[in-house]
Parts: C-alpha cells; sequence; structure tokens
C-alpha cells in the first residue's frame, strides 16, 4: 500500500492552519484549535478512525468559533483527498448507527467525488458548554464533506443532550471514513466506479 498520507496549511485573515493527516494510522492525534470541545472532537474522530491527525489552528476566536471550527473542516477535507489519490482499491462507501447513551445517529457516505450534504438535527440544540453552539457541527459536516469529495448523510434519529449528539456525528464519521477508505484486497488496484475515476 502506498503512503496514504497529506500535510496541508491554509492561512486567511481569520484561520492559520497546519493539519497533518495519516490515513493508515493508529488514531494518534495532537489537536490545538483553541475551542477545547472542538478539540475534543476531533481527538475521537482520529481514534474512532484510527487515523493519526495532528492540527494547529489560530483562529479570531475571541470573535466567534465559526471560522476556525468551518475552516479546519476545509483543511481537513483536502487533507482526505490529497492522501486518497486516485482511491485505488478502496470500499468507498460505508454506513451505520452510531448510540451514545440516550443518542441514536445514522451516518451514510460516498467518497464518489460529488460533493453532497444531509443534515438533519433537532431544531434549537442547546449550546454545548457556555459557547459552543450546536449548529458549528453541521458546518464542519458541510465544509469537511464539500472539500472531501463525498457524498455524506447524517442525522440524529433521537437524543437529548447535545454533547452526547455531537460525540455520536463525530463518531460516526470517523467508523464510516475508516471503513470507506480501507483497501479492499480483492480489487486493490482498481478505482471503484464504472467511470473508471473519483
Amino acid at each position: 500500500m502506498s503512503n496514504r498520507t497529506s500535510t496541508k496549511s491554509r492561512k486567511t485573515g481569520e484561520t492559520d492552519i497546519s493539519l497533518t493527516l495519516d490515513i493508515d494510522g493508529t488514531g494518534q492525534s495532537e489537536i490545538s484549535t483553541g475551542v477545547p470541545f472542538f478539540d475534543h472532537m476531533l481527538t475521537l474522530f482520529a481514534k474512532h478512525g484510527r487515523f493519526d491527525l495532528k492540527v494547529v489552528c489560530e483562529g479570531d476566536i475571541e470573535i466567534d468559533y465559526h471560522h476556525s471550527v468551518e475552516d479546519v473542516g476545509i483543511v481537513l477535507g483536502q487533507a482526505f483527498v490529497e492522501a486518497l489519490g486516485e482511491k485505488r482499491g478502496i470500499n468507498r462507501y460505508a454506513s451505520g448507527f452510531f448510540p451514545m447513551d440516550e443518542t441514536l445517529s445514522r451516518l451514510a457516505i460516498d467518497l464518489s467525488g460529488r460533493p453532497f450534504l444531509q443534515f438533519d438535527a433537532p431544531e434549537n440544540v442547546p449550546h454545548i458548554g457556555d459557547k459552543f453552539n450546536f449548529t458549528l457541527v453541521e458546518e464542519f459536516f458541510r465544509a469537511f464533506s464539500f472539500n472531501a469529495l463525498i457524498n455524506l448523510h447524517a442525522s440524529i434519529e433521537y437524543g437529548r443532550d447535545p454533547h452526547h449528539m455531537a460525540e455520536s456525528l463525530f463518531k460516526g464519521l470517523a467508523r464510516c471514513m475508516d471503513t470507506a477508505t480501507q483497501i479492499d484486497p480483492r480489487v486493490a488496484d482498481v478505482i471503484p466506479s464504472t467511470k473508471d475515476v473519483l
């Protein structure tokens, strides 16, 4: 298997991000975004996806968390595109139900090269802690899906605790990305599309 890694950086007037991804890692992570709850979610993403992930983001968090969360989603998505290359031999699809205490989420993904997000969650979910708006979870998923060039469907089937809802979604995304990016040894040199391109 070729080395499926990527190192990306992105600097704007709102954020300065450096990120390293190893798809075939063991779940090790070093995360520093200045947003503690987001750090927690990215750590879970790395652990449950078995990706090695390093993220440093310096953003205008004194204004809002939005730019940092969205921009990390952009860079992480771009890193997956680079690390996967032609996507030869990958499973491509993955789906599942992911419980977290009283919460259950459902996710399905297709590493199709055609970005789309369907995100369904309850309205007016309370903030997580004092400052993390639950709507930022959707913003991350949108930035990630459109920059990773994946078709992503994510929904909260039911739940009450906003922390649990976010955690269920991030863990589900991690598990689905792990499955979809794994190599099927039967077709290890084949691009999984009748178009021969993804």
